[in-house]
């Protein structure tokens, strides 16, 4: 509204990137369109989802919590609510790394094109799929080590934490603490342009800071009521 009421041209939502690129190559309209650049696509699917914000209201998810199996929600559910507290838009999906492989690759590859700022990945045993999306896509990937029937989860975190040289996965504590300090740590990354969410993420450790120091009123008052009656 403002460009126009200035007598210029709004940011273009459409296809314009797209143009531009192709006419660096001079193509020909009649032959087959050329693979676009990486670049190219995520400003085009960026400047899509501006223009769904704007015109609807609508955010789209910029955090995937990922997890192996169904199984595995108690523990991740605690990152996703986390997220919602602080308000950041996400999606929660089931990708196991060794029964839906292709679905790995997939989701993997388009995460940065899709806006995703990070992946907060979960996984119990054999516990591949952090380390495996880290193979795949430049997006940040947050490990929650699940605990596992057999080994409490000590399997699942030497399994995510582990990971060679050059593929890096910042892995947490196994279990809830694991998958709600997770999700802090993303967020605390993402307040550097965000002031907003900076001052949610202090609130949120004045809060803690409060609730750690009532215990020792409490304290104070469970010892009073253990003393003998006179």
């Amino acid at each position: 509204a403002d460009a126009y009421a200035e007598g210029l041209s709004p940011p273009s939502f459409d296809k314009q990137y797209v143009r531009d690129y192709l006419e660096t190559l001079d193509w020909n309209k009649q032959a087959p369109a050329p693979w676009l650049p990486e670049i190219v696509v995520e400003k085009t699917a960026q400047k899509y989802r501006e223009a769904l914000f704007r015109l609807a209201g609508v955010r789209m998810p910029i955090v995937g919590v990922v997890m192996g199996s169904q199984s595995d929600w108690e523990v991740m559910r605690h990152a996703v609510e986390m997220l919602d507290q602080f308000g950041l838009p996400h999606e929660a999906r089931v990708v196991s790394a060794h029964r839906m492989p292709d679905e790995l690759y997939r989701y993997a590859e388009s995460a940065r094109a899709r806006g995703l700022v990070g992946l907060i990945a979960g996984a119990g045993g054999a516990a591949h799929l952090p380390g495996m999306l880290a193979a795949k896509t430049t997006v940040p990937v947050f490990g929650v080590p699940v605990p596992s029937k057999y080994l409490r989860g000590e399997d699942s975190l030497y399994s995510i934490v582990q990971m060679p040289k050059g593929i890096p996965v910042a892995t947490f504590a196994i279990g809830e603490a694991g998958a709600a300090n997770a999700a802090l740590h993303l967020i605390a990354g993402l307040t550097r342009d965000d002031p907003l969410l900076h001052q949610r993420l202090q609130e949120f450790r004045e809060r803690q800071t409060q609730q750690a120091e009532s215990m020792n009123a409490n304290l104070g008052r469970s010892q009073a009521e253990l003393k003998p009656k006179p």
